[in-house]
């Protein structure tokens, strides 16, 4: 049987590890053509290597995507290689948490350019392409940290990355407007927490230490897991989600 993306092109940001690893798995296991973009040279190499070997069609681009030419050249690898942009799921994130009387202007902005400004600059890029073949799927990673993180705020701060996740998520409401007349759909994912290589200790640490912690807050009592994000990117990047636009899907345990 074909995939739930069989042959469409799919271009993965972060793609290295975690959440964006899974997405390109995922993506790849369903028969999409993938080109993983992540700015760890060692780590697009060893997702091209270990997709190949499955008998995925893949392409690794190396680059910082909060910088414009990085996010044009990731897009155009796709459409010079495949002829065609079909899905972009916009994966990059992170933060420098700091409460918000002590967090430097730096750790504000730095947060703020990994979400928001990759997210943008990637999407303004795949966007002409979409639109003039008058399809696409665009899935960007909100957080159900947007509506506020407990056990973030109280132990750390987190206003800028919950702010920043916020951000995507008004995003893609506007954006979803925009591009509904050329037959593209602009919808979010927004994980709670996730056991990733990069978080998945920290989260583990809280959940022994103290009151407020991941799973103790979660109603499914347990951190969650890359391929439950990138399940439900799947689900909004296949024509099985064409009467979907403009929304967040939250997978956070029931959070």
């Amino acid at each position: 049987m074909a995939g739930r993306v069989q042959d469409r092109v799919a271009v993965v940001t972060g793609a290295g590890q975690g959440i964006g690893r899974a997405v390109a798995d995922r993506l790849a296991a369903e028969g999409a053509r993938v080109i993983g973009g992540d700015i760890d040279a060692a780590l697009v190499e060893r997702m091209v290597l270990e997709l190949q070997k499955t008998g995925a069609t893949v392409v690794g681009v190396v680059g910082d995507v909060t910088e414009p030419e990085s996010a044009k050249r990731l897009v155009e690898t796709a459409v010079e290689r495949f002829g065609r942009l079909d899905i972009l799921v916009n994966v990059v994130g992170g933060a420098k948490n700091a409460r918000i009387w002590e967090m430097p202007e730096e750790a504000w902005d730095h947060t703020i350019r990994w979400n928001l400004r990759s997210t943008f600059l990637c999407t303004r890029a795949a966007a002409p392409h979409m639109i003039s073949q008058r399809y696409g799927k665009i899935v960007c990673i909100s957080s159900g940290a947007r509506e506020g993180t407990p056990w973030t705020a109280y132990y750390a701060g987190g206003s800028a990355y919950s702010a920043a996740k916020a951000g995507v998520h008004g995003f893609i409401r506007d954006v979803a407007l925009e591009l509904a007349q050329y037959g593209i759909n602009v919808n979010a994912v927004a994980p709670g927490p996730i056991d990733t290589e990069r978080t998945g200790a920290n989260l583990k640490e809280l959940d022994r230490t103290v009151e407020y912690s991941p799973s103790k807050m979660t109603p499914l009592g347990r951190l969650g897991l890359p391929v439950e994000v990138a399940n439900a990117v799947l689900f909004l990047a296949s024509d099985e989600a064409s009467y979907i636009t403009g929304h967040t899907l939250p997978v956070t345990g029931g959070r």
